[in-house]
């Protein structure tokens, strides 16, 4: 059973070259792949032209909007943009914390200790100085590039890859994120990364009040200059909702009624489940209103959910103003249009308020694709990983792939959704690696000298909320060793970095 993986690549793991027979165990619950080469023709969106990409990523978003089956958020504005388009049901990022996961994805690059492993502070200037980013392969293509609001999570990253400085609402943080002279005053008070001000505000402002608001009239502003100017364009626009603090207009606070929402179903920790699995969501503990140590009281959780769902109706509205400045401006027929979160975040699941663990409520998040000519309202079941999404648009808008590139082109799925893909989806999070296969997401923490010290295994079949964890019961070994050995295998990008 150990052997099964020696001689086979990263490479051919995800893109199906090895045989599922070969895996006694794993031929049961891992979806069979295709190779995802670039389709020669050059897949564009519009032929005779290669088109415009609006690229629209919202920080912490998680899957639970109208279009992935769930009706407690409101979300129509993206839920139209998904009838329109190609959704991906189980789309993975490979780290889950702003900076890293953007870093990777804009990138294409994987996440793991020797790079982006600096979760907080990773950059693409930092771990990868040398290789072309998105943007930059764009813009060496003769395309307009514009970085709008929180694109990369460090302001100044990767400056050469814009055809312009890029733009965040001025003024000082506190300036940016709170309306009410108390919630700046607070922030200001205490200054740093972490020590911030209040938790969540509600306050009757109108949409562009908030930094968000700005970033999607800038945004609007850009689209009717390319409108005029008919530049290509590669336009990212970052929403920081539904991200802390809690903050929204008040009408979006109004939308729901706060005796309708439930908390968490599994406010608790999985039943042997290590310490290193957790964490003590320091990020929220530094805003005020929250308790240094122990669980939220019931009616914080209830206000935290609130504000979330508040946070993602507010960042659905200024979607929708966008696309509709794309439709206004008749730029829709030449323009891919992709949304996508940068990681989940827990609202209460296993005890937590964070995205920073290797659970599926912080590695999972949307992804919705829009291309011009393509069929409305498809869905693909298959796995994807957000390092996917630079060989993707490169294939879509017929640009030659750089050779450093470790995703996989998803543009065939667009054609055939549900053609057998990806066998697997890999995250990193500090000592932990975690693979998710079709059934199954397993998760090992090692030390800085390999050995493994922590693991965990769930059935997404019977126990999707990850509340049992199974790896150390014994009818599941046989399962535990090949995941164990994929996973292994799936660190050997790593060592291809290093050699």
């Amino acid at each position: 059973m150990r052997e099964i993986f020696r001689n086979v690549s990263r490479r051919q793991l995800l893109s199906g070259a090895i045989g599922l027979a070969s895996l006694p165990l794993l031929s049961k619950v891992l979806t069979a792949c295709s190779t995802s080469k670039p389709d020669s023709s050059g897949s564009k969106a519009s032929k005779g032209k290669a088109p415009n990409v609006l690229a629209i990523v919202v920080d912490d978003l998680r899957p639970q909007l109208g279009c992935y089956g769930r009706s407690e958020m409101i979300s129509p504005n993206i839920d139209r943009l998904a009838a329109e388009a190609t959704l991906f049901e189980r789309a993975y990022c490979q780290v889950p914390i702003c900076g890293a996961s953007r870093a990777s994805f804009l990138s294409g690059l994987r996440a793991s200790r020797t790079i982006f492993g600096s979760a907080y502070n990773a950059s693409k200037d930092e771990d990868a100085p040398n290789l072309p980013s998105l943007p930059a392969t764009f813009k060496q293509n003769g395309y307009t590039t514009i970085s709008l609001g929180k694109v990369y999570h460090q302001f100044d990253d990767d400056l050469d890859a814009w055809s312009e400085r890029p733009w965040r609402p001025s003024g000082m943080w506190a300036e940016q994120m709170y309306v009410t002279p108390e919630g700046r005053q607070s922030a200001l008070d205490n200054p740093g990364q972490f020590k911030l001000g209040p938790v969540f505000e509600r306050v009757n402002v109108t949409d562009d009040t908030y930094a968000d608001g700005k970033i999607t009239n800038k945004a609007i502003e850009k689209l009717k200059g390319f409108s005029e100017s008919k530049e290509r364009f590669f336009l990212a626009v970052g929403l920081t909702k539904p991200h802390l603090p809690f903050n929204a207009p008040e009408r979006y606070w109004a939308m729901y009624d706060r005796d309708k929402i439930n908390l968490a179903d599994n406010p608790f920790r999985p039943a042997g489940t290590p310490d290193s699995a957790f964490s003590n969501w320091e990020e929220l503990r530094d805003y005020q209103g929250i308790p240094k140590e122990g669980p939220l009281s019931d009616e914080m959780a209830k206000t935290m959910i609130h504000g979330y769902y508040a946070a993602t109706s507010y960042a659905d509205a200024l979607v929708g103003q966008i696309l509709a400045a794309v439709d206004r401006l008749e730029l829709t027929e030449e323009t891919i249009v992709l949304l996508w979160g940068d990681h989940g975040w827990h609202l209460g699941e296993q005890g937590m308020w964070c995205k920073h663990t290797n659970f599926e409520s912080s590695l999972w998040s949307p992804l919705i694709v829009r291309i011009p000519g393509k069929a409305a309202g498809q869905r693909v079941a298959g796995l994807t990983e957000f390092v996917d999404l630079y060989p993707s648009l490169c294939e879509l808008c017929g640009l030659e792939l750089p050779s450093h590139l470790e995703g996989d082109s998803f543009a065939r799925l667009l054609d055939q959704p549900d053609l057998a893909w990806k066998q697997a989806a890999f995250s990193h999070y500090v000592d932990g690696d975690s693979v998710k296969v079709d059934s199954y997401r397993y998760t090992e923490w090692r030390s800085d000298q390999g050995d493994q010290y922590a693991r965990m295994l769930f059935d997404h079949v019977a126990d999707l909320a990850e509340n049992n964890n199974i790896a150390e019961d014994p009818d599941r070994a046989e399962l535990v060793a090949q995941l164990s050995q994929m996973l292994n295998q799936g660190r050997g990008w790593e060592t291809l970095r290093m050699g």
